[in-house]
């Protein structure tokens, strides 16, 4: 059997073993989706967004790309979120990073990377923006993990920066928005403590699309 005939396998093992803990799974999984999370996250294959966060499917709704960017002319991410907010009422949109990005790796070397380069340097413009905090760190690899996690509140904050989130922040109070990398070392979870009031305070003056004085 080939890896890929593998795959129809194990997913009629898995079927099988859902309907013996409940016979009902199917029946309300393709009844409807109402996720409580959005998850954007980078598209590496160690990092699977349900089995992290040991959620079943139906409860995040899931966007991945290389290096979870939050591209504001990425009409991919820009749909998934406002999707989220406006069709799913999701209340937390979570940005996840990890350890050992090899996006984030690969903007950090001073080469021509092709196709990659306009994507990419989504990533170079986050080390311009903390390049004094970065090159204060001597050693690469610190320096590689802390760049994954300004990666990841740089991402937060644009989706703060949307009007999707705006605006449904300020008329039902939700969602919040997160900041995590996940450490493939050890398979843990890490909150960056984003203060998702707080940005969204300091970011007004030339991002608000509510016009309205956020308290």
């Amino acid at each position: 059997m080939t890896p890929y005939e593998q795959i129809f396998q194990n997913n009629r093992r898995w079927a099988e073993e859902q309907l013996r803990a409940d016979p009902e799974f199917f029946t309300r999984l393709a009844r409807e989706q109402r996720p409580d999370f959005l998850y954007i996250g980078c598209s590496d294959s160690r990092v699977p967004a349900n089995q992290i966060m040991g959620l079943p499917p139906g409860d995040v709704f899931v966007h991945r790309n290389v290096a979870n960017l939050v591209n504001n002319v990425d009409l991919n991410v820009m749909s998934v979120i406002n999707y989220g907010v406006r069709h799913l009422d999701v209340k937390h949109i979570i940005v996840c990073g990890h350890y050992g990005c090899g996006g984030v790796r690969a903007a950090m070397q001073p080469k021509d990377l092709g196709i990659l380069n306009p994507w990419l340097r989504n990533i170079r413009d986050v080390y311009r923006l903390h390049k004094a905090e970065l090159d204060s760190l001597k050693d690469e690899a610190q320096r590689y993990d802390r760049l994954v996690e300004l990666n990841v509140t740089e991402q937060c904050i644009n989706i703060i920066k949307t009007a999707a989130v705006q605006q449904s922040f300020l008329a039902r109070g939700f969602p919040s928005v997160h900041g995590w990398v996940f450490d493939m070392r050890t398979g843990q979870l890490k909150d960056l403590q984003i203060d998702f009031q707080e940005t969204l305070r300091s970011i007004q003056e030339v991002y608000d699309l509510t016009g309205t004085v956020w308290r």
